[in-house]
This record gives C-alpha cells, structure tokens and sequence, in this order.
C-alpha cells in the first residue's frame, strides 16, 4: 500500500472520533438509533475523505514547490 492509503485510514480515524462525541440522535426522530448511526458512519467516511485528499494534494503541492 502506498502512504495515500495509509492517510486515508488514519482522516477516517480521526474524523470517527471527533464525530463520536456529537450526540446525532437529538437530530433524529425517536426511535431511530439505526439511522442515527448510519448518518454518523457516512459524515465520518465524507469527512475523512476530505481530509485526506486536502493532506494529500498539500504534501503533493508541496514536492513541486
């Protein structure tokens, strides 16, 4: 695996934690813990994507300057 992999999964990481401790289901309907969840794994996946491609065409910039 190359080190975009690598960032990748370490954003992810981080962005589950700090999503973690946001409480989602005062958001949601009652009784709706699943969708809850569901939300919070997506918006962790989207936030961590975004990061990780703002480290990685930042270290990319970086090369060529």
């Amino acid at each position: 695996m190359n080190y975009k992999t690598y960032i990748y999964i370490v954003s992810v990481l981080i962005s589950t934690f700090a999503i973690s401790g946001i409480n989602f289901n005062n958001f949601f309907k009652n009784k709706r813990e699943i969708e809850a969840k569901i939300f919070v794994t997506l918006l962790s996946l989207a936030l961590g994507y975004l990061v990780g491609t703002f480290i990685i065409t930042f270290i990319e910039c970086s090369k060529i300057i």
